[in-house]
């Protein structure tokens, strides 16, 4: 019952859907509607933190009170738990866990399933942020005065909500080992002078350093350069300590502003490239150049008359010769899956077409193979540089090629997007990203709903059935009929999107499926 359940869940669009919107709202920032809700939260926060501080000497009104205690932190709750769900799926767990134990022939282990489910939710549970979102929830408790102090570990939530404290924090955890490094090396010289000035001073007459925790106090102090002067030493040794901890001190804080330098140095470049991406998100319309050599040039002067223009080229020295000329540039290869993710845009609204106009007709076929792995409509335009190296760039699905020797004037024009077909097998030997190979198990929850191949449907999914291992006779039939009939124990060879054969898979073992 559960494993049926977990189907069907995994399988519900309106989970599905539901699920996507809430972890869309809490974790992406590219989402529209985040804007408005980590505002609204920052609001939250900071109507707690006034309501602690008017309330130290003064009277609160009761229904400040109410809305400080009870409503700001069934929010929290609500939101801390919700994050707990979108973090991981536990249907994905049990929906794994079985079709593991159906290949071994085995039962389904539930203890197994369960024990992974806490372990992943235990893992979120412990982390920084979700420690802090549960600090920020106690003060609902408010009857325990003391537990009211938890407030501020709302302020801390700041971090979640605000981008750029979220990048500062980012930069300064590049350099978390030297930081922490130099934290060791402090401590050691606040732990040694703090000893030492109290042998030197807790016996003289006069001094104000009576106890261990005046000595740590003072070393604290006088270590950060700070030097309140409330707690001075009287004695030579003493002041010959104090002497050490405020070189010490000098030379702590001058590594580190030099390490939070260097860290804001070293990631300067990136910084500036996400506000250029976030900046490209905006664009409605633009077209998309891979590549920026001397005909680069000519047609982006052409076509930023009257559009948008974005290039993309992955040797630096080229870039910068775009971004002199005017363009809008990024670094970044774009033959690589990870270039158009990082760029956060979507292809199919946004960009007329792909203009490929790298002088290597190999990295134009692979910049094309990459659209074409998460974008089969978008328009692409390639220039040609071989003749014998045309089929390859039409089987990668460029649209349009223009071969260089017949160009004479000829600049690129607005194209209109057409669906391109290409064959799945050439993609899985040229490592097509996103194309995958697959064996899918026959078990007795597959067979309860679909009994021959004609029954399965996977040009509804645009997954392509390859063949059928029949364990029975043990033969592969290759290109099966629809009449051939299923049989428990069958490898179905599917090949297709990872994402689409996992959509079949899931319908095939949902047993409420009709």
């Amino acid at each position: 019952m559960l494993v049926d359940t977990a189907y069907h869940i995994n399988t519900s669009e309106k989970y599905a859907k539901n699920k996507h919107f809430f972890y869309n709202l809490l974790e992406n920032s590219n989402n529209k509607y985040k804007r408005y809700f980590d505002l609204f939260m920052i609001t939250l926060i900071f109507i707690s933190v006034v309501i602690l501080i008017r309330e130290v000497k003064s009277h609160v009104n009761d229904t400040l009170l109410f809305f400080n205690n009870y409503v700001i932190s069934i929010i929290f709750f609500i939101e801390y738990m919700l994050r707990l769900w979108v973090s991981s799926s536990v249907t994905q767990v049990i929906i794994e866990q079985s079709e593991h134990n159906a290949m071994l022939g085995e039962k389904f282990k539930l203890f197994d399933a369960l024990k992974e489910i806490i372990e992943i939710k235990f893992k979120y549970i412990l982390s920084i942020k979700a420690i802090i979102d549960l600090m920020a929830i106690i003060p609902f408790f408010h009857e325990l005065r003391l537990l009211r102090i938890f407030i501020l570990f709302r302020v801390f939530k700041l971090f979640r909500y605000a981008k750029s404290i979220q990048t500062f924090a980012s930069v300064l955890a590049a350099k978390k080992f030297e930081f922490f490094t130099l934290l060791i090396f402090a401590s050691i010289i606040i732990f040694v002078s703090s000893v030492l000035i109290y042998v030197m001073e807790a016996n003289s007459p006069g001094s104000q350093i009576k106890t261990l925790f005046d000595a740590l106090y003072w070393s604290i102090v006088t270590i950060s350069t700070v030097g309140y002067g409330d707690i001075t030493p009287i004695t030579e040794p003493g002041r010959v300590v104090s002497m050490f901890v405020i070189v010490a001190g000098i030379a702590v804080f001058s590594f580190t502003t030099s390490l939070i330098v260097t860290a804001f140095t070293e990631k300067l470049d990136e910084i500036k490239d996400t506000k250029l991406i976030d900046d490209i998100e905006k664009i409605k319309e633009f077209y998309l150049i891979c590549g920026y050599e001397n005909i680069s040039k000519e047609v982006a002067k052409k076509l930023s008359i009257k559009n948008r223009v974005i290039i993309l080229e992955e040797n630096f020295s080229k870039a910068e010769s775009a971004r002199k000329d005017g363009f809008v540039v990024l670094n970044y290869d774009p033959g690589a899956t990870e270039s158009y993710r990082k760029l956060r845009i979507n292809i199919q609204a946004q960009v007329k077409a792909i203009i490929c106009l790298s002088y290597s007709d190999v990295e134009n076929v692979y910049t094309a193979l990459t659209v074409r792995s998460f974008n089969k409509d978008v328009f692409i335009l390639s220039i040609l540089k071989n003749k014998s190296n045309r089929n390859k760039l039409i089987f990668a699905g460029v649209n349009e090629l223009i071969y260089e020797k017949e160009l004479v004037g000829i600049v690129a024009k607005e194209f209109v997007g057409q669906p391109v077909a290409f064959e799945a097998i050439h993609a899985l030997r040229s490592n097509f990203n996103g194309i995958d190979m697959q064996e899918i198990l026959v078990s007795d929850r597959v067979l309860s709903n679909f009994i021959t191949v004609s029954d399965l449907h996977n040009k509804k999914y645009r997954v392509i059935l390859l063949g059928i291992y029949k364990k029975s006779k043990k033969r592969f039939l290759f290109n099966p009929i629809d009449s051939t009939v299923l049989e428990v124990g069958d490898y179905l060879l599917v090949i297709g999107n990872i994402q689409f054969i996992k959509e079949f898979s899931n319908s095939l073992n949902n047993k409420g499926k009709k």
